[in-house]
């Protein structure tokens, strides 16, 4: 079944929502990645429609989703899933969050932080995240404060096909066709004969912010609805910390399954999308 897109006023920003499914089944809200679009899980979108209906947002500044006028700062993409549970499940609605890398550390504070109106969790790929030291609050200013003097550009390309090139640059498991859809996905005409991409270039701004991982891990425990965590064996993620610290932050979910798609990298939605959406579905019909 082909998406539908709306678009919706969210805390001053015109936020595009990619729909699919009958909008009488169960409502599972789905957030993409760090410079991903709500267009990419397409594949896995489709094969949950038995199961419930699903809106995936555009984060702010990203796929077809305004751009706001102050910069990213991380507590905003929580506030605005905030905003968009209200707009579709109403003040006191409850909804199944589901999301991938920066997508599912928002849902996944947003889980703690609104347990009321969250019925499922599913984290796909997310939890990788290293702590920083606050030893690097200095330079990461420094850095950040530099960065503000540069004219920041969208990137542009000669065409789809082009974008797709690199795209698999990026991507080398997927196929031409597929790298194609995902430029598709990514870039938009810019009226002068070029595709352009469509996130913001400011998020190639290095932000001050530091992750602290024992903040995330206390509203972690805090999270009441049944979370399912979904990791890629081949995930450069597993990399980043250790088997220790990765099993502390799983253990903070009280009511947790944890499973490892095979031969699948951190882009979960690309190289196991069927995969991924037969444990998302089996979890949900539990």
């Amino acid at each position: 079944m082909p998406s539908r897109s709306e678009f919706v006023r969210i805390r001053g920003l015109r936020y595009h929502v990619r729909r699919w499914g009958d909008p009488s089944r169960p409502l599972l809200i789905l957030g993409h990645g760090f410079l991903d679009a709500s267009a990419t899980f397409e594949d896995l979108a489709t094969e949950l429609l038995a199961h419930c209906q699903i809106a995936a947002p555009d984060w702010r500044g990203l796929g077809h989703t305004e751009w706001p006028a102050d910069g990213y700062w991380f507590a905003d993409y929580v506030a605005d899933l905030d905003a968009l549970v209200d707009h579709y499940a109403g003040a006191s609605g409850t909804v199944m969050l589901a999301g991938h890398s920066m997508g599912a550390q928002v849902v996944s504070l947003y889980a703690g932080l609104r347990p009321e109106r969250v019925t499922r969790l599913v984290v796909l790929d997310g939890l990788f995240v290293p702590n920083m030291s606050p030893q690097l609050a200095p330079d990461r200013y420094q850095r950040w404060l530099t960065q503000l003097r540069r004219p920041l550009r969208a990137k542009t390309y000669a065409s789809y096909e082009a974008l797709a090139e690199r795209v698999r640059v990026q991507h080398p498991q997927l196929s031409e066709a597929r790298a194609l859809f995902v430029a598709q996905g990514w870039g938009a005409d810019d009226g002068r004969g070029r595709v352009r991409l469509l996130a913001d270039p400011r998020h190639q701004l290095n932000m001050p912010g530091l992750f602290r991982v024992d903040e995330s891990m206390a509203i972690w425990r805090r999270v009441t609805a049944p979370t399912l965590i979904v990791d890629a064996a081949e995930s450069l993620g597993l990399k980043t910390i250790s088997h220790e610290e990765r099993e502390a932050r799983i253990a903070c979910f009280a009511h947790r399954e944890h499973i490892t798609i095979a031969d699948a990298g951190h882009m979960l939605h690309f190289d196991a999308p069927r995969e991924t959406a037969a444990a998302i579905a089996a979890f949900l019909c539990r």
